[in-house]
């Protein structure tokens, strides 16, 4: 996991050298295939994938008093040793406005549950020459719908 200040460098680094920068954002809590899907394809839009992730208290404003199901660490840890992530922020915001402000990315990427005219900093990305994507969505590969069909059974 890397501290905003130091991914800022990052960052500035590796655009200075004509690289693409990538960032989504999310959760990431009981990680599933969906989680796979959007990071590979994420990956595939430019050189470097950050990830931003929302701490405990902010998935708990989200998704309410019973989550996050993992602890921020532990969902640290599991994104940052997956092989497309090339780095992990830790986000206490509600949204992650403020961080796309910080780090400027080249391309946003979302999960295809977003409609483009809804995702966050979309239009500070678009507003810096860069572009949005979303990923198609995997039906059924949605954490809460996973926790749900679980307490089904």
């Amino acid at each position: 996991m890397c501290e905003i200040a130091e991914l800022k460098r990052i960052v500035a680094r590796a655009k200075s050298a004509g690289k693409k920068v990538v960032f989504t954002n999310g959760c990431f809590d009981l990680l599933h295939r969906g989680h796979l899907h959007l990071l590979r394809e994420a990956k595939k839009l430019g050189d470097l994938l950050v990830v931003g992730l929302n701490s405990d208290s902010s998935v708990k404003a989200i998704k309410g008093p019973n989550r996050p199901i993992l602890p921020e660490s532990d969902r640290a840890e599991l994104i940052a040793a997956l092989e497309m992530v090339d780095y992990v922020v830790l986000f206490s915001d509600p949204d992650p406005h403020g961080l796309i402000r910080e780090l400027q990315p080249d391309v946003l990427v979302k999960g295809g549950d977003w409609a483009k005219e809804t995702i966050v900093g979309a239009d500070i990305v678009e507003s810096g020459g860069g572009t949005v994507a979303v990923v198609p969505y995997l039906g059924r590969y949605s954490t809460t719908e996973i926790i749900e069909r679980m307490r089904k059974n």
